[in-house]
């Protein structure tokens, strides 16, 4: 079934409305392949009645579904792994240095860290692992790192932990595999509790305001400001910038920038990685 103009426009902003994702008029192609397996769930004649339909539904079950299929959930383990490499070799241990300084050895060292669009959970449970790599032995430190989507769908399979072999094989080398996942009995591996018990995930939306969230050390927002048009992504970053501490961390896309977005934020390299820190920060 051929989605038309204005089915496209119709849902486009509808998509824009409930999610802060924009999709633009050359995206019909996308909106057509993601959106035809709920037509057919619905018994559904055109996409103009999947717009009305999801429009009247008090239990915005068919919101919720729209928003999962058109999400990309393209991710993988340990992905593009220079901001790993940066976070185990740089940010990890500057931070610990600063926060332990003037701290009683009692006291436990605090790092939060919050992974938005986290999608299901590959990049999480790369930070998590990394976290593990560099202090061995967390019982000195609270360490707090949070994964966040739109996507309920994504969420509930980040937060079961569970992937099959072609998952597992984007990015994890097998001495990862055996020291941090359990296999299944179904075939599949699952991420070991002492890992798995290091993250939280919750349902965020970036266009909707997060500052109860509390203020991260680090902040990982990588390949996600694509979707927003260069309104909202400032929007997104200048609030990021509320929540992150002032000496923080803000890491994105590889072939993403922030230049001609926001001036809040500066980029500073580290070998092959670029990350960012908040201006006034010295």
């Amino acid at each position: 079934m051929k989605i038309t103009p204005e089915e496209v426009k119709l849902l486009a902003q509808y998509i824009y409305n409930i999610s802060g994702i924009y999709l633009h008029q050359s995206k019909a192609y996308l909106l057509e392949t993601r959106l035809k397996g709920l037509l057919e769930q619905y018994g559904l004649n055109s996409y103009k009645e999947l717009y009305n339909k999801a429009r009247s539904d008090s239990t915005r079950k068919l919101e919720k579904a729209i928003v999962d299929a058109v999400t990309t959930k393209e991710t993988l383990f340990f992905r593009d792994n220079a901001p790993f490499e940066l976070l185990k070799h740089k940010i990890l241990p500057d931070l610990i240095d600063r926060r332990a300084k003037g701290k009683s050895r009692f006291m436990p060292v605090k790092i939060r860290i919050w992974s938005a669009a986290c999608s299901t959970g590959q990049e999480v449970y790369s930070i998590a692992i990394a976290v593990k790599e560099v202090i061995p032995d967390l019982s000195k430190y609270q360490i707090y790192i949070l994964g966040s989507d739109i996507s309920d769908e994504a969420i509930a399979r980040a937060s079961y932990g569970k992937y099959n072999k072609f998952e597992i094989d984007r990015g994890l080398s097998n001495d990862k595999l055996t020291r941090y996942f359990t296999p299944t009995p179904d075939g599949n591996w699952r991420v070991k509790d002492e890992i798995r018990s290091m993250v939280t995930f919750k349902k965020i939306n970036l266009m909707r305001p997060f500052s109860l969230l509390g203020k991260f050390d680090i902040i990982f927002c990588r390949n996600v400001l694509i979707y927003f048009t260069p309104e909202d992504k400032k929007k997104i970053l200048d609030r990021l910038a509320e929540v992150m501490q002032p000496d923080g961390y803000l890491i994105i896309g590889a072939t993403e920038s922030l230049a001609g977005i926001t001036d809040k934020f500066v980029p500073r390299r580290y070998l092959r990685a670029i990350f960012y820190q908040l201006r006034d920060h010295q």
